[in-house]
C-alpha cells in the first residue's frame, strides 16, 4: 500500500472513530439529561409516622394484630427500592414526556408504613403482598404528584375535564386523566395483565371503577391527547 493511500485509509478510520465517539458522547449526554430532569424517589421509614398509622388503623377498628413490625417494613423497603431503581428513570421520564409536564421537585420522599390508604402528599404507601403491585401503586401516586406540581399549567385541562364529565364525581374526574396516563405506562413498560389487576383491585370503589370504565370505553390515547392539548 502506498503512503498516500495508507494516509487516506488512516484518516477515514479516524473519522469513523470520531463519529462513533461523538455519537456515544451525545447518547451519554441525552441519558444524563434525562436523569437530571427526573426526581430521585427516596424511600423512608419513620417510626413516629408509622405508629400514627397504626393508631389510625386501631381507631378505624382494623386488625392491628397483623400490623407489620418495623423490621419487616425496613426489609420490605430495601426490596422494593431495588425493584424501583431498575425502572425509575424510564418511568419518570415517560410520565413527563407523555404529559408535557416537568418534574419540579428534585427529591420526592416516599414513606412506607405498615397499613394505610395510599396517598400522594406526603407520598405514603403501605406494604402490599405483591411487590410489583406496590410499584404500580407508587406510579399511580407519582402521577398525582406530577399533576399537583404543575397545577397552574394544567388548570385549563382540568376545567375541560370538569365540563366534559360534569355529571361525574370529583374523584372520578381527577382519575380519568390519571388512569389514562397510567394505562400508557402499563402498555409500554409492563402488560395488560397488570392493568387489569389494577382495575379489579379498585373496582370496589365506585368512583375509581367509573373512571377506569370511562378510560376503557373512550380509549386512553384519546383522553391523554385531549388533556395534554389544553396544557
Amino acid at each position: 500500500m502506498g503512503y498516500s493511500k495508507f494516509r487516506r485509509t488512516k484518516n477515514r478510520a479516524n473519522l469513523i472513530a470520531f463519529s462513533i465517539s461523538g455519537t456515544k458522547s451525545k447518547l451519554i449526554y441525552r441519558i444524563k439529561k434525562i436523569i437530571m430532569n427526573v426526581p430521585k424517589i427516596v424511600f423512608r421509614y419513620s417510626w413516629i409516622y408509622d405508629q400514627n398509622c397504626k393508631e389510625w388503623a386501631r381507631i378505624s377498628k382494623k386488625d392491628i394484630k397483623s400490623y407489620p413490625s418495623s423490621r419487616k417494613i425496613v426489609n420490605y423497603i430495601k426490596s422494593v427500592e431495588k425493584m424501583w431503581n431498575k425502572i425509575s428513570g424510564k418511568i419518570l421520564h415517560e410520565l413527563s414526556k407523555v404529559t408535557s409536564l416537568k418534574w419540579k421537585s428534585k427529591i420526592i420522599h416516599c414513606y412506607v408504613v405498615g397499613k394505610c390508604v395510599p396517598f400522594s402528599d406526603p407520598l405514603t404507601l403501605p406494604l402490599y403482598e405483591k411487590k410489583d403491585y406496590f410499584i404500580d401503586v407508587l406510579i399511580h401516586e407519582l402521577i398525582h404528584q406530577l399533576f399537583s406540581q404543575n397545577w397552574k399549567e394544567t388548570r385549563k385541562a382540568w376545567k375541560y375535564i370538569q365540563r366534559k364529565y360534569k355529571n361525574e364525581s370529583h374523584e372520578t374526574q381527577i382519575h380519568i386523566p390519571l388512569h389514562a396516563v397510567h394505562s400508557h405506562i402499563y402498555m409500554k413498560f409492563f402488560n395488560v395483565e397488570r392493568l387489569e389487576r389494577d382495575f379489579k383491585a379498585v373496582s370496589k370503589i365506585p368512583d375509581y371503577r367509573k373512571s377506569w370504565e370511562i378510560v376503557k370505553r373512550k380509549g386512553y390515547e384519546k383522553i391523554m391527547q385531549e388533556f395534554v392539548r389544553r396544557i
